[in-house]
């Protein structure tokens, strides 16, 4: 369900993958089940190609992935994260636009 540029973050890579990462990373919250997040999914997958090799944009998959989503007290979804240095930066709850997620990210991508 994911784009080229998507990558796809679990509970046994999220440190190595999102933490220690030298870039900004961008987590898409979400579950197959949840209406919201499939229609965000096109403009993840687009905002991946388009700030690639500067942010890594990825999912979680918070059934699958449960002890990550419980981590960061993940209560509705989609919900975005951005970290950077392994701190989130940003935060957005709920389904938003593409502009939206680019000036989350313009704010932190040098």
């Amino acid at each position: 369900m994911a784009g080229n540029n998507t990558l796809t973050f679990t509970d046994t890579t999220f440190d190595q993958d999102v933490l220690r990462s030298e870039v900004p990373v961008l987590v898409d919250f979400w579950a197959e089940w949840c209406g919201p997040c499939r229609q965000m999914a096109p403009t993840i997958d687009l905002v991946a190609k388009e700030y690639a090799g500067k942010v890594k944009v990825g999912k979680l998959d918070v059934d699958s992935n449960g002890n990550t989503a419980m981590r960061y007290n993940i209560r509705g979804i989609p919900t975005l994260l951005l970290f950077k240095n392994g701190q989130i930066v940003e935060q957005r709850v709920g389904a938003v636009g593409k502009s939206d997620v680019q000036k989350m990210l313009d704010a932190h991508v040098g």
